[in-house]
């Protein structure tokens, strides 16, 4: 039988390979791993998972759930070849969910996110180009419901004008598909793309949405302006962590395509594998939509 160590590494593997990033378990199992190494333990038990998890003295409730989660998943796995291994039960540190609740942005909404980032500062250390890099990144966003690590993650060869085609190459699972643009986009990102040349002269970038260096547009940054336009046109009040998110564009799109088809015979039948296709691997009827 194979250590707990080498457990966790192909634990993890074959998560990774069913498409989970697993960031957060990467960080956490191999801490607890250790702390059984210390105890010479090889087999993972409730209560030492439990002690383990109860010893940060200043984690709060909730994150102390999910890392019990974290390893109830570990030892699911580990108890196929080790018949000793405990599962920690879910009614240990009981957790009331935290999952955000979609917010579904109006038309209004959506015009005024966009009107208030055509007026974004543009003066050192942005640039010129910075508030049509945010005016074309939320209006694709709220058309075509893909997530924003698929939005900043084009490239130039996945845009096709002519056709008003975007190609989505780093979906999740390893997938990849293609998104149809309505011509109103296929323009707004024409002329963003043309202003993009413009600005960057003669350096080149392979990305579409691109920062002040002409780099890859980090996600951190576009979450930060996110938020200020937010608060600017009152969809988010000040100083409040909880509000309308970017991933809420992905729900909004999901909703109207669904709702659109409602009245029609067989109609939302016929438009989930459709959705779930377009916004793989999207939502197949509106209640999903609270998890895509």
């Amino acid at each position: 039988m194979n250590t707990l160590r080498e457990a966790l590494q192909e634990y993890l593997a074959l998560r990774r390979s069913l498409g989970f990033k697993m960031h957060d378990a990467c960080r956490v199992l191999p801490r607890f791993v250790a702390f059984m190494e210390e105890r010479q333990v090889p087999h993972i038990t409730a209560r030492l998972a439990l002690k383990w998890v109860l010893q940060a003295k200043t984690v709060q409730p909730a994150e102390r759930a999910r890392r019990l989660g974290f390893i109830r998943g570990f030892a699911r796995y580990r108890s196929a070849t080790d018949p000793l291994t405990e599962v920690p039960s879910p009614e240990l540190l009981p957790q009331a969910s935290t999952r955000a609740r979609p917010y579904l942005y109006t038309e209004q909404d959506v015009r005024g996110l966009l009107e208030a980032a055509l007026q974004l500062q543009t003066a050192w250390p942005p640039t010129p180009l910075r508030p049509w890099v945010f005016h074309c990144l939320l209006g694709l966003l709220s058309v075509t419901g893909l997530r924003i690590s698929e939005a900043l993650d084009l490239k130039l060869d996945d845009v096709d004008l002519q056709k008003g085609l975007l190609t989505i190459r780093a979906a999740k699972l390893g997938r990849w598909r293609l998104v149809p643009l309505h011509p109103s986009a296929t323009s707004v990102l024409l002329h963003y793309l043309r202003r993009r040349k413009q600005f960057l002269g003669g350096r080149c970038s392979d990305y579409v949405f691109v920062s002040n260096r002409g780099t890859r547009l980090d996600r951190g940054r576009v979450t930060r302006v996110f938020y200020a336009l937010s608060r600017q046109i009152g969809l988010r009040a000040p100083g409040v962590r909880n509000g309308p998110r970017l991933h809420d564009f992905r729900h909004r799109f999901a909703v109207r395509v669904l709702t659109r088809v409602r009245t029609r015979r067989d109609g939302c039948r016929r438009c989930r594998p459709i959705s779930g296709t377009y916004a793989w691997p999207g939502p197949i009827g509106i209640s999903a939509t609270r998890r895509s």
